[in-house]
């Protein structure tokens, strides 16, 4: 399985060594022009960021080249990053995910875990309008879901893990030509089965742990997923979108 995360918005800039380069250098580079365009109140408004925020994107496109690249699976530290802790992958694990383990982003289109990325924030979702029409989206077209493709087959599967957000995922799954599978993460409430965004995510960082760790090929083996106390549950999974449920005295 070819396995796909969302980036996160905060990010750790702790200066690491990277070795790899991002597939779609004229792509990023081409909208970095269109950034630096931008004021901070344009930034602000476009990403609706807090002046502070929007002062640091506005430096952080400006001074671009002079910032130090890192390895991509370690400077996002959103939610997704806490459940995959790659600081705690073993080598053997770290080797898999180079081949399996792919992070959507807005400004790079699609990342390995070691390729070299510059401090940015630019969501997938966000309006920001170029040559190719009014958004990301149109930017991307099926760029993305093309490398997707191409890196499944060179890593020798032929289906794809979709543990990213609907946003990020929105990027590459409808034009992708591979079986999908997208995992739903539930909590049990007094009202029924929920899903909470923050636990959610983590658990969707653990599940691609989980599958670097153990190596795994085939879907049905996700099954045995049980990090944080979740559990497949049969009822209301299907092949490609299995549920796993978490008990509300773990989730306390």
């Amino acid at each position: 399985m070819l396995t796909l995360l969302s980036p996160a918005k905060r990010l750790d800039e702790t200066p690491r060594a990277s070795s790899t380069d991002p597939a779609f250098p004229d792509d990023t580079a081409a909208l970095l022009d269109v950034l630096r365009t931008k004021t901070t109140d344009d930034l602000g408004a476009l990403m609706r960021l807090s002046p502070k925020l929007a002062a640091l994107n506005a430096e952080r496109y400006r001074d671009w080249d002079a910032a130090q690249p890192l390895p991509a699976i370690r400077v996002f530290a959103g939610d997704t990053y806490t459940g995959l802790d790659a600081a705690t992958l073993d080598a053997d694990a770290l080797r898999w995910a180079e081949g399996r383990l792919r992070i959507l982003s807005g400004l790079y289109g699609l990342l390995r875990p070691t390729d070299a990325i510059r401090p940015y924030r630019l969501e997938m979702g966000t309006r920001l309008a170029t040559a190719r029409g009014r958004d990301l989206y149109a930017f991307w077209g099926e760029r993305i879901a093309r490398a997707v493709e191409r890196d499944a087959e060179a890593a020798g599967t032929g289906t794809v893990l979709n543990c990213a957000s609907v946003e990020y995922a929105r990027a590459a799954l409808p034009h992708l030509r591979l079986p999908v599978v997208t995992p739903v993460f539930l909590e049990e409430r007094p009202d029924g089965p929920k899903v909470v965004a923050f636990a959610a995510k983590r658990a969707r960082g653990a599940m691609a742990r989980f599958v670097m760790e153990e190596r795994l090929e085939d879907p049905s083996d996700l099954r045995g997923f049980a990090a944080g106390g979740y559990a497949w549950r049969p009822e209301g999974s299907t092949a490609d979108a299995p549920v796993f449920l978490r008990r509300a005295a773990v989730a306390a």
